[in-house]
């Protein structure tokens, strides 16, 4: 009798988060919340989920809603949010049965940290502009208990994003080149220094100087340099791909042409981007 009652209550659960679609938010984040929770239970492929197995796919669906950022597709953005959003949940309903902290524990704690992070909306302090919002937060930071300003730039983070942040990090307590003509300067010294390493060690050294200070060069142009990067590939593979099919439909194969042929074929993949791109 008590395995039939179970079965029915289960049987209606399921069939109103099929059908009942909430109107508020709050109750259509509680609808998220449950049906994960059921999938988690019902479902052979998520009961099997860890929070170590789930991490290469958070990053990946990350990655995709940063495409669809780049590529100003609406709709696949909303489908990408809702896939971030899914993990959130996910990784709550594992960590409430280890009993380390339910969902409700993460909304509240976001609550509460843009709320003590926000003295100026929230309370009497006044910042005038963004650079006074961020050194403001440094030190906020340092009170929730934070030995260094740099703890809170993960070390998992692609390094030249990691470098952008430890830089924006230093600058936040005004450890930082007063002018740009600085970075230009520095940048030229380590170039030359580059240019003038001998063996391995000394260019790989170098180099990371020189990208160190491409970065600190790209916060005085107000350019995200993982953002400039990810954006230069996407324009260069679309290009290659151009000439790639352009090879191919020759019929003939890559080392039939000449790098000055190549380069003509480059251009003119070229000249059609600029060609599409709107006025």
């Amino acid at each position: 009798m008590k395995a039939k009652k179970s079965s029915d209550a289960k049987a209606r659960l399921k069939k109103r988060l099929e059908t009942d679609v909430p109107k508020a938010t709050g109750e259509k984040f509680e609808r998220l919340a449950e049906i994960v929770s059921l999938l988690r239970k019902d479902c052979p492929w998520d009961r099997k989920q860890t929070p170590d197995s789930l991490l290469h796919l958070t990053l990946e669906e990350v990655y995709e809603m940063i495409h669809a950022v780049d590529a100003k597709d609406e709709q696949e953005l909303k489908k990408e949010l809702g896939d971030i959003l899914l993990h959130i949940c996910f990784q709550s309903i594992l960590a409430a049965e280890r009993k380390a902290f339910t969902i409700d524990d993460v909304l509240d704690a976001i609550a509460e940290k843009l709320i003590f992070r926000h003295p100026h909306v929230f309370g009497s302090d006044v910042a005038r502009d963004e650079s006074a919002v961020k050194a403001n937060w440094e030190k906020l930071k340092m009170k929730e208990g934070r030995k260094s300003v740099l703890d809170g730039v993960p070390r998992a983070m692609p390094e030249l994003l990691r470098a952008y942040r430890v830089q924006e990090k230093a600058a936040g307590v005004a450890f930082d080149w007063k002018h740009a003509d600085g970075v230009w300067e520095k940048l030229n010294e380590e170039l030359l220094e580059l240019r003038q390493a001998k063996t391995h060690k000394a260019r790989e050294e170098e180099l990371g100087d020189v990208l160190f200070t491409l970065v600190n060069l790209s916060r005085f142009l107000k350019v995200n340099p993982e953002d400039a990067l990810r954006k230069m590939t996407e324009k260069f593979s679309k290009r290659f791909q151009a000439v790639e099919a352009a090879v191919q439909k020759s019929g003939k194969s890559w080392s039939d042409f000449t790098m000055k042929e190549l380069d003509e074929l480059w251009e003119q993949a070229k000249k059609r981007e600029k060609q599409r791109k709107p006025a």
